[in-house]
């Protein structure tokens, strides 16, 4: 066999195989189809390179002045319910407790596995 298949999109398995016009993944049992999976999703990943999802919890890793006021989100701050937002000059919509609705960028918080 002279061509690789591409990691798995998930969870980035190199033991993909294929399965009739689909590639599966034996470790996550993830499907999709060659070629547009790049196209389909967009990866958004924490600061140190672990994939979110949309109900993940993250805590922040720097202190972050908020515009307009002089509020500040500390260092370490919990952030339970994330929501993804592709597209947005920043990738996550959340609440956080006592400032309320407010937009984060991914390279500004680490996942915490509850």
């Amino acid at each position: 066999m002279t061509d690789t298949l591409p990691p798995c999109p998930e969870c980035r398995s190199t033991f993909t195989y294929a399965s009739g016009a689909l590639l599966a993944c034996p470790e996550c049992g993830h499907e999709w189809a060659p070629g547009g999976d790049a196209a389909d999703t967009a990866e958004i990943r924490d600061s140190v390179g672990n994939l979110l999802a949309d109900g993940d919890t993250v805590t922040v890793i720097k202190d972050l002045k908020l515009k307009g006021s002089s509020g500040v989100i500390k260092v370490g701050t919990k952030v339970r319910g994330i929501r993804l937002a592709p597209g947005e000059d920043h990738d996550i919509d959340c609440k956080i407790a006592g400032i309320g609705q407010i937009g984060l960028k991914s390279q500004f918080v680490k996942k915490v596995s509850d």
